[in-house]
């Protein structure tokens, strides 16, 4: 089921049109909120429907908001999501790639069940290629052609954190995505880039003000920042001319030990 929030009643407009997974809370949420109130017409997808109608109220009047539940992982539920955006909105000019999952904290490689492993690859990865593929595929045939995904990485990406194997190797992977998919795109008009956030203040990050696992085995506390402030780079990397492109950004919280973390 998906259900628009659209105050002026507008299903032809010349919004500029977005889909955000992940939507329904943290980076996503804030994300698709900057985007409403930048006057994007807005898809929410996440797995369940409350926390995206949440979302959704918190938009402003007038907001183009399309509520679509949909697990990234499930090809079925991707096509829906995509089918949905082109049939309300008509075309697409945004996906932020930013559903995701840490999985189970703290275990050790020798100790994470395969279930664990395949549940976080399934949806950081796999999740990220559906999504992208069915973008990709939107954006080369629609008119005028063209449009942009933005993939959420992490500062994982580049540093794990102890006893993330599993989050670390799919956000290494999202990159060789990001690459790949940034040159495909370029005949199309297909601007890729990537967000690697750090210490973003949502439900995810929570603990870490009182206590992180750093590399040395010692645990201690890490500063964040508001998740606001990725908003709206999210926001600058999507409203740039298709001509330019944000290929690589990092943001975070700037006294994290991530340069030097090991």
């Amino acid at each position: 089921m998906d259900t628009l929030r659209n105050a002026a009643g507008e299903t032809g407009t010349a919004r500029r049109v977005a889909v955000v997974t992940g939507a329904g809370s943290g980076v996503g949420r804030a994300a698709a909120l900057e985007l409403l109130a930048a006057g994007w017409a807005v898809a929410l997808s996440g797995r369940r429907t409350e926390p995206l109608e949440q979302t959704a109220a918190l938009a402003p009047a007038g907001s183009a908001a399309l509520v679509v539940r949909a697990d990234v992982s499930q090809p079925d539920d991707v096509a829906s999501l995509f089918t949905a955006v082109r049939d309300r909105f008509g075309r697409l000019d945004l996906l932020f790639n930013n559903a995701g999952t840490f999985g189970p904290g703290g275990v050790p490689v020798e100790e994470l069940p395969y279930e664990a492993w395949r549940h976080v690859v399934d949806t950081n990865l796999h999740g990220a290629f559906l999504c992208a593929q069915a973008a990709y595929r939107q954006m080369k045939e629609q008119a005028p052609q063209g449009g942009r995904i933005i993939n959420n990485g992490s500062i994982s990406a580049h540093t794990p954190r102890p006893h993330s194997v599993a989050y670390t190797a799919t956000k290494h992977a999202l990159t060789g995505l990001t690459k790949s998919l940034s040159l495909d795109g370029r005949p199309y008009g297909i601007a890729v880039g990537q967000i690697d956030i750090g210490n973003a203040a949502t439900d995810m990050t929570a603990g870490m003000q009182t206590g992180a696992l750093q590399a040395n085995g010692e645990t201690a506390p890490e500063p964040v920042m508001d998740v606001a402030d990725v908003a709206r780079t999210v926001r600058h990397m999507a409203e740039l001319p298709l001509e330019a492109n944000v290929q690589f950004a990092t943001v975070m919280a700037t006294a994290m030990p991530y340069v030097g973390r090991g």
